[in-house]
């Protein structure tokens, strides 16, 4: 009876800790001591990291602060710095569904990023406990290996190649390079043996585990993993669900972190369920039904977080958690302390990024599409409800097939103009069709826009494919992420204007060869879905603006035009030649440059709303005030302002939706 009483009271922590957290996250609440604008502040450096052209730093003042510095600094963990700078709130996700970087800061206390304009130092770190990480930092980087010995030991991945990471996700065994229970136990082990003989071993090994957490810094998987050594005389299934708990209470915004929710989700169902494993002794069965109960909970963090899942990552897993867990991780410790062995990690190290590159040719991974919270609970309460019934397990395996395919039982037509910065990018949703009018690009970043913003938000509505690539024109800021995107997801045909082609357009054109994706160009109209795109401009000008698609189409009773980038010339034409009705939704050419959208074009077409695509602060000052002006009796929404741009219809009528920053 005393046990289902605490059973119970743990539960009801755990309840209680989750309203607390709805509370606090859907208000925002934060306490915060700092203001936005210009603030000059002194504090402690608790993390670094560099890349080609800046350095972010984390600063310990009056509170944690994110500073980024556009240049290379030469100091400690531990050192004191004084920073000039602007202090901004981080900006939401401004294209839904993607990762919100505001969220992912307050998931570690962070509420302000500093700008700063000049960072002098202050003070040498004194700091015993800093010292010792710096020491360990210096030495880890005097190695072949450092990247792994930094994510194996202090959980610091940055060094790590993006398409090596990347890797391991797809094969979903990403989680092997996290520091978790598998490598805490490990050490826990390890100091167990070489302690035995000492009497207060528990008490040493948890002061060891505290100042690992430390090394760390304190992410939430290590957490879990110590507070389940230090508190191990409670029952695991209770002081999962406390520790879980009493995080939230602390950081309410936890919940936004991907490696809280893996870490505390998946370490729930294998304490629960791992006794799935009892009735086989095969080492290797057990950790593939131990791997299956992993990739079975991590489910809806995978769809809600990377939009897909790889349902052969249980086999994988079988392959990398041995190699990882018995041979890499333990090896990585020992060529800390005994750098001679630095050559045969190293070794085995590219043998491990050659095998996970190699078991991506065999990966199947199913697309899935973002589900809303009350879907997110709805899984796992099937999912709990199949690892209590096992025979039940095909009603998962339904649902997942119903839902890999769930974009052909939406009806309802939807238009996004994407804020892809100063460019332009469409997509157009017609009941099962996807059609793309323009890609973005921006040749003075290296930001790859289509990797990091449209593959990944075409993947979160469930899209599976492009039916229709529409390039308006051959400009880079329309066309550039074009041959990434052909190169990295379906395609089926591509569209592009009238003239030749230029440089950019045959080089695309290359590619489509070699994929054998048909492509076309000065078209007329085409067939949707008993629904018609008329291409109104068929005349071939000197230049790439005026040669533009501009294209017209009618959608459940109401009016779409998209002008690309063509000018008041390709409109008088346009209006000259047609009789257009009243436009209900306009993308406003050349992103309300004053040579487009001229007064006597929008007074024919008679926008009611005018969307128009524009990079923030950009260097040609658009939209300018004279199309602002001769669009006034149109509702006018801008990326800049509101980010991404939706138009969903739904049962004949327009609901607008808006990603502002």
């Amino acid at each position: 009876m005393k046990k289902l009483k605490i059973d119970l009271l743990c539960k009801i922590i755990l309840i209680i800790a989750c309203l607390y957290t709805f509370y606090i996250t859907k208000n925002i609440i934060y306490k915060t001591n700092y203001k936005e604008g210009n603030i000059t502040l002194i504090g402690k450096i608790i993390g670094i990291t560099y890349s080609d052209d800046k350095t972010d730093l984390i600063i310990k003042s009056k509170e944690k602060i994110k500073v980024t510095y556009y240049n290379k600094l030469d100091y400690k963990l531990g050192d004191y710095v004084k920073i000039k700078g602007t202090l901004n709130k981080p900006y939401d996700n401004t294209v839904f569904n993607l990762f919100n970087y505001r969220k992912y800061l307050l998931s570690n206390k962070i509420y302000y990023i500093l700008y700063a304009d000049n960072i002098t130092k202050v003070k040498d770190n004194s700091n015993i406990f800093y010292k010792i990480k710096n020491i360990i930092y210096e030495r880890i980087d005097n190695l072949k290996s450092k990247d792994y010995i930094k994510t194996f030991i202090l959980g610091d991945k940055q060094d790590l190649n993006d398409e090596i990471l990347s890797s391991y996700q797809e094969n979903g065994v990403s989680h092997l390079l996290a520091i978790s229970g598998m490598h805490i136990s490990l050490l826990t082990v390890i100091l167990s043996k070489l302690l035995k003989k000492f009497k207060y071993n528990y008490f040493i090994i948890s002061i060891f585990l505290i100042f690992y957490a430390f090394l760390t810094s304190f992410t939430p998987s290590v957490l879990r993993a110590v507070f389940l050594y230090i508190f191990n005389k409670i029952d695991k299934k209770n002081l999962i669900l406390l520790i879980a708990s009493f995080m939230l209470f602390y950081n309410s915004y936890y919940i936004y972190n991907v490696g809280f929710l893996f870490s505390f989700i998946i370490s729930f169902y294998l304490i629960y369920f791992g006794k799935l494993t009892n009735k086989f002794n095969n080492y290797f069965v057990k950790l593939f039904i131990t791997s299956t109960i992993c990739f079975v909970a991590s489910i809806p963090i995978m769809i809600n977080n990377f939009y897909y899942i790889n349902i052969i990552s249980p086999l994988i897993n079988v392959i990398f958690v041995p190699f990882i867990s018995l041979v890499i991780f333990p090896l990585s410790i020992i060529t800390l302390i005994f750098p001679i062995l630095d050559n045969l990690l190293f070794v085995l190290l590219n043998f491990m990024e050659n095998l996970t590159i190699f078991c991506n040719i065999f990966n199947i991974n199913l697309i899935m599409a973002k589900i809303p919270f009350y879907l997110f609970i709805i899984y796992y309460l099937i999912i709990t409800f199949i690892f209590i019934k096992p025979k039940y397990f095909y009603v998962l395996i339904i649902i997942l097939i119903i839902h890999n395919n769930i974009k052909y039982f939406n009806k309802n037509s939807y238009l996004t103009m994407i804020d892809v910065g100063q460019g332009d990018s469409i997509l157009l949703e017609i009941k099962s069709k996807n059609i793309l009018i323009d890609t973005g690009g921006n040749m003075f970043s290296d930001y790859n826009m289509a990797k990091n913003k449209l593959i990944p938000y075409f993947k979160s509505l469930g899209i599976k494919k492009i039916d229709y690539l529409i390039l308006t024109h051959g400009d880079y800021d329309h066309i550039g992420n074009a041959k990434y995107i052909v190169e990295n997801f379906k395609v089926e045909k591509v569209i592009f204007n009238c003239g030749e082609f230029n440089e950019l357009e045959t080089d695309l054109i290359k590619v489509l060869d070699e994929k054998k994706i048909p492509y076309y160009s000065c078209i007329k109209e085409l067939n949707i879905d008993n629904n018609k795109l008329y291409f109104l401009q068929t005349k071939e000008y000197d230049n790439e603006n005026d040669n533009s698609n501009v294209i017209y189409t009618e959608l459940s009773g109401y009016n779409f035009m998209f002008m690309g980038d063509a000018s008041s010339t390709t409109e008088k034409e346009i209006i000259d030649k047609y009789n257009l009705p009243d436009i209900d939704v306009l993308k406003v050419g050349h992103h309300g440059s004053r040579t487009s959208s001229s007064i006597e074009f929008i007074n024919e077409i008679n926008p009611e709303y005018s969307i128009i695509s524009v990079g923030k602060n950009n260097r040609y000052g658009h939209p300018n005030k004279e199309v602002l002006d001769a669009l006034e009796e149109s509702k006018i929404y801008r990326t800049d302002q509101n980010g991404s741009i939706m138009f969903k219809i739904n049962n004949n009528k327009l609901k607008i939706e808006t990603c502002s920053p």
